[in-house]
């Protein structure tokens, strides 16, 4: 399938802009979105919330932020300092803030004087899912199986359109055996490519690694290749020839199970796997694929989006 029209990525984004389907601030990577962006994400979330409803997962919905104590168990910041987003707050008194507002922005201005709370930026919507799960105690034999959703940020400043510091995810998050997780994993491969084709999106599955940090992340990187424990579903967005990832599945063995000390029925380290998808890039891709107004898409993609209309 061809895009709707040939476009640059710059170009891609201007349109976007002149039309006020994003709305741009002065830091590349953070839009607003206007009524008709948002009608196009709810749409989407909506479509992968009636293709998981039989599943019987456990519904948790979560700010853009979480505990510091969660985020720093699950190791995030050792394996992706570089996409980290930390908040910093004032908590000093009246002397502290006049000295603050006094300060020269070469000694590093009123920012000096904040310090670290206790709260982080939600880097993936499944993150504060395992410290709730793991207080709860061991999982029932059947496993568990959680929707999560949230904002989440990465620090990755850019002209793509697709590629957002701030956005949304929509997670299944499984927790279980590790022939439960590879299993949930394949499902939501093949149930993903069927969700594309529906929205007539020229989608792939591929083998994939998460973008660790440094020397020792490009071994992490090569390990997570070679056990085939994270592939993405990938298809043109902002640029034809550099598809971009709209999804993941993710086999993450006992990493966070270990981190947050979450046990199966007999007590063992479980294992988890997450599959995931980032709104805003789906809702991009179908504006680049079928044009820029929903109302001109194909009626039978309008009828997979908005059934009662």
């Amino acid at each position: 399938m061809s895009l709707a029209r040939t476009l640059a990525t710059d170009d891609f984004r201007s349109e976007l802009f002149e039309r006020g389907l994003l709305i741009p601030t002065t830091v590349d990577g953070l839009y607003g979105r206007n009524e008709v962006f948002e009608g196009i994400v709810a749409a989407v979330d909506a479509l992968i919330g009636r293709l998981s409803a039989a599943d019987g997962a456990e519904i948790m919905r979560f700010p853009p932020v979480m505990t510091r104590q969660g985020f720093e168990a699950s190791g995030y910041f050792k394996n992706f300092p570089h996409l980290s987003g930390t908040i910093h707050c004032f908590c000093g008194d009246d002397r502290d803030h006049r000295r603050a507002l006094e300060c020269a922005p070469e000694q590093g201005g009123w920012t000096s004087a904040q310090v670290a709370s206790d709260v982080v930026l939600t880097p993936a919507s499944c993150y504060p899912v395992y410290p709730i799960v793991a207080a709860r105690g061991p999982l029932p034999a059947e496993g568990w199986l959680v929707d999560s959703s949230s904002y989440c940020f990465r620090r990755e400043p850019s002209l793509d359109p697709a590629r957002m510091q701030m956005f949304r995810q929509r997670e299944q998050v499984c927790f279980g055996t590790p022939e439960r997780i590879r299993a949930f994993q394949s499902h939501w491969m093949q149930r993903a490519l069927a969700m594309f084709e529906q929205m007539r999106l020229p989608a792939a599955t591929d083998l994939a690694n998460d973008p660790f940090f440094g020397r020792p992340g490009e071994l992490m990187a090569n390990g997570q290749r070679s056990q085939r424990l994270k592939f993405e579903i990938l298809l043109p967005v902002s640029d034809p020839d550099r598809p971009s990832a709209c999804g993941s599945f993710n086999y993450h063995v006992q990493h966070f199970a270990t981190a947050y000390g979450i046990h199966d029925a007999a007590g063992e380290v479980a294992h988890t796997g997450c599959a995931g998808f980032g709104l805003e890039r789906i809702a991009l891709a179908l504006l680049r694929h079928h044009g820029l107004d929903p109302q001109d898409w194909p009626a039978a993609v309008r009828g997979v989006l908005w059934p009662a209309s």
